[in-house]
């Protein structure tokens, strides 16, 4: 049972003469439970003007308006800013890649004879002193 509903079961109770106390210790609710009042709701202005931010900059994702509204000079909790943009359903779609058809694989041939391919590479070594060698290296593929 929600709460609310559990708050018109404990008035229904006093109003036929149950005491408060006695009827909340039946359904098994505190009675600061039934005497909570919601907060007013402190983020109806952020809430809006990150709307608003989103519909002006649509590829903005909230890190992007976070930092637009710390531009415009207000001091605000990223944190706040990403939990309001989630509630909103703000995100922005990300955009699917194109796949690129694979072509069919091949083993790579062996050179029938030298000097038909080479291949080079950079090697780097240390001496015992800690001096950087940088060697290129070329080798005949045929042959190696």
């Amino acid at each position: 049972m929600s709460a609310p509903a559990r708050r018109d079961v404990v008035r229904f109770m006093v109003s036929r003469g149950l005491s408060e106390r006695r009827a909340l210790r039946v359904i098994r609710m505190s009675a600061s439970a039934l005497r909570y009042q919601r907060m007013p709701d402190r983020n109806q202005g952020l809430r809006e003007r990150i709307l608003a931010l989103a519909h002006r900059y649509r590829r903005y994702v909230a890190g992007m308006i976070y930092l637009k509204l710390r531009q415009a000079g207000e001091q605000v909790n990223h944190k706040r800013v990403e939990r309001l943009y989630a509630a909103a359903r703000l995100q922005v779609k990300r955009r699917k890649r194109k796949k690129v058809p694979t072509s069919e694989r091949k083993p790579l041939g062996r050179p029938g004879a030298a000097n038909q391919v080479w291949s080079m590479d950079f090697v780097f070594d240390r001496t015992a002193e800690g001096r950087v060698i940088k060697t290129l290296t070329v080798v005949d593929d045929a042959t190696h």
